[in-house]
């Protein structure tokens, strides 16, 4: 079936409980690169430094990261529908409180509330997709996946178009459209039948302990110190204005969604899972090491550049995890993701943190260190990934309706 067709079950043919949620995940990951246009307005506003600032990507990945444990544990006991609302209650209160902020330590202590809230909204957003769409899941998993992509595009072009006139209204903003969001759900979906069987605190962290799964999730820990450090750490080298810093991640938003959802997969089908994430690896250090060393307009266009290869690798990352150990998908992807938010949280802290100890280069020179050790995790731990990577279509990341969070 195509599922862009227009017909019963198709793309643009579903109820409106998944539009609402679908519409709210765009929401949602846009609170991701909201704050990247406007990183340097908020140092100067609150007269803090960068690595100051930078702890609003840390306080809220590493909260994001916790709460991978929590996520199953409380959507298995009250459903789907109720801890979407959770987290977008989370949302809507701790966005605003950000906004009205009189100091850095309050903003990062607001920004993590908010982490806690994305977490239990996003975590659980595709399942009630998947559970709640018309003719199966292609169409739902696509749907889902360009709302995370369009999230990640429009993030920062939001957060500059409203944080050219003031850094506090984008968190205002976001507050706004997440409260529309909940009404929304709250109007739109009905509450799903809960899990046969209750998720623990521990069952992620057990199933870390499959070598196929520990190792796709190592791999992507140093992944992500790249992918963020291009992030959280670039709009301070960049030091344009909202807009121009805006126009760049969005630009570098509409890359990562093209060939995550496009691209890759047509990638692995010709080369393999396994070659394609070795390779886009490779280039992706290769892309942050000129980013660093080069001029102004080498930065702008490799920072763009990077995002198609994130986009690959994302995709690349979330499949293997989800399928490649036994353990039950809702239960693998959050034991992937305990371990990988972790250096979400780490690099937009000691990337700064580098630059003052040393100089502008040095931060990448390390993000192009950390994405070589993920590709050549790829390489020794090959044949615990093998196997899986050989046949893995993306239905493996459509089955059992589990919540990706991963890109």
């Amino acid at each position: 079936m195509d599922p862009f067709d227009a017909g019963a079950g198709g793309l643009l043919k579903q109820p409106k409980s998944v539009w609402a949620t679908a519409g709210a995940s765009v929401v949602a990951f846009t609170g991701i690169g909201l704050v990247d246009p406007i990183l340097p307005s908020i140092a100067q506003g609150l007269h803090a430094t960068a690595s100051q600032v930078s702890l609003l990507f840390t306080s809220y990945f590493l909260i994001t990261a916790v709460a991978m444990l929590v996520t199953g544990f409380v959507s298995s006991r009250i459903g789907g529908r109720k801890t979407l609302l959770l987290g977008l209650a989370f949302v809507v209160v701790f966005a605003g409180l950000a906004g009205t902020s009189g100091s850095v330590g309050e903003l990062v202590g607001f920004r993590a509330g908010w982490g806690l809230g994305n977490a239990l909204f996003v975590s659980t957003a595709l399942a009630v997709i998947v559970g709640a769409a018309a003719g199966g899941s292609a169409a739902a998993i696509l749907l889902y996946e360009s709302a995370l992509g369009l999230g990640m595009a429009c993030g920062p072009l939001l957060g500059a178009l409203l944080g050219d006139a003031s850094w506090r209204y984008p968190f205002f903003g976001t507050a706004f459209l997440m409260a529309v969001g909940f009404l929304c759900i709250a109007v739109f979906l009905k509450e799903q039948p809960k899990p046969a069987r209750k998720t623990s605190l521990l069952d992620p962290v057990k199933a870390l302990g499959h070598g196929g799964l520990a190792s796709a999730a190592v791999s992507a820990f140093f992944y992500n110190y790249t992918f963020f450090t291009v992030l959280a750490f670039t709009p301070f080298v960049l030091n344009m204005s909202p807009y121009r810093s805006g126009a760049v991640f969005f630009a570098w938003g509409v890359l990562l969604a093209v060939f995550s959802v496009i691209v890759a997969p047509r990638l692995q089908k010709r080369f393999g899972s396994l070659k394609v994430l070795g390779g886009s690896l490779v280039l992706l250090a290769a892309d942050v090491l000129v980013l660093g060393y080069g001029d102004h307009t080498t930065a702008v266009v490799c920072t763009v550049l990077s995002g198609a290869f994130i986009g690959v690798n994302n995709t690349v990352y979330t499949e293997l995890a989800l399928g490649v150990s036994d353990a039950p998908r809702p239960v693998a992807s959050a034991g992937y993701n305990f371990v990988r938010w972790f250096a979400a949280a780490a690099a937009p802290y000691f990337a700064p943190k580098i630059e003052e100890w040393t100089d502008p280069h040095i931060p990448f020179v390390v993000a192009a260190v950390t994405a070589v050790v993920g590709a050549l995790v790829v390489v020794v731990r090959r044949k615990a990934l093998a196997h899986e990577a050989e046949e893995l279509e993306p239905k493996h990341a459509t089955e059992d309706g589990v919540a990706v969070f991963a890109n």
